[in-house]
């Protein structure tokens, strides 16, 4: 296990949503910090709720560029030298589907969700096998289980930060490393995601984003600070997969039973969910 009083973690998309609410949480449970957004405004204000309970830094950085990344990497294990927690939160979304999003737009939201990942565990893997303990924690999602239409970008990138982190945790067990990987599911959680979410350059139905937002919000019913708590526990308890909510433990089961067939039973279940929450 890895334990947090005593610890420090870098977290990634620290100004908002999860990442802030693991901030705050980490933070209370005696961890110290390093935050990174690109939302600097954001991360001051996580810092100033903080205040001086734990040593914090703040650093801009946009993981979707590599030496953004690298020199966080840097910074952070300089100012916190037993930095032991990393946590790949940061990510985008983009609705359309498939023909409404140009490969502009695939390659912006791929960086940032999925080479983000990918860069931020280089950065900090070597200053991490160097610890007695240490912990990655990479945000993938319900939608790195399932695949929704409309979703292609977004499943693609998630499914393949759960590809990259099963198979580095299993390198790692091989090494006998002392980092330990999990992987973080998250079904709906009440978040600005999709009202920040780009929409695909072909998709000019202003009613269908609206509606796309609706849903959202009507199956999101896991709050951000409860999904940092369950990220928590599963750093604490070493859980290689990391489920939140309700809803995602029903999708992830329902695939197992229907695995090419289960959006039939996903669609009609969010449409009355959205009709039960007008």
């Amino acid at each position: 296990m890895t334990t947090i009083a005593g610890a420090a973690a870098a977290v990634t998309g620290a100004a908002s949503g999860i990442g802030r609410a693991l901030a705050l949480e980490l933070a209370a449970r005696g961890c110290d910090l390093a935050l990174a957004d690109r939302d600097e405004a954001g991360l001051q204000a996580v810092s100033a709720e903080i205040g001086n309970r734990q040593k914090v830094t703040v650093h801009r950085v946009d993981v979707g560029e590599p030496k953004e990344i690298a020199d966080f990497a840097a910074a952070a294990t300089s100012a916190h030298p037993g930095l032991n927690i990393v946590v790949n939160n940061a990510g985008v979304a983009l609705m359309g589907q498939f023909d409404e999003i140009d490969q502009a737009q695939m390659d912006w939201l791929m960086n940032i969700n999925f080479w983000g990942v990918v860069h931020g565990t280089r950065a900090f893997l070597p200053h991490l096998n160097g610890q007695r303990e240490a912990h990655i924690v990479n945000l993938s999602s319900i939608f790195g289980i399932i695949a929704p239409p409309g979703q292609t970008a977004y499943a693609a990138a998630k499914f393949a930060v759960r590809g990259f982190s099963e198979a580095l945790r299993h390198e790692l067990a091989m090494a006998a490393s002392p980092v330990r990987l999990s992987v973080v599911h998250p079904g709906g959680v009440a978040t600005n995601i999709a009202r920040n979410s780009r929409t695909g350059s072909g998709m000019t139905d202003n009613a269908r984003r609206a509606q796309s937002i609706e849903r959202f919000d009507a199956v999101a019913q896991t709050t951000p600070k409860d999904a940092a708590l369950r990220i928590i526990k599963g750093i604490e308890k070493n859980q290689p997969r990391i489920l939140i909510g309700n809803d995602a433990r029903f999708m992830d089961l329902l695939q197992r039973f229907r695995p090419a067939t289960y959006w039939s039973v996903m669609a009609r279940r969010i449409e009355k969910m959205t009709k039960a929450g007008k």
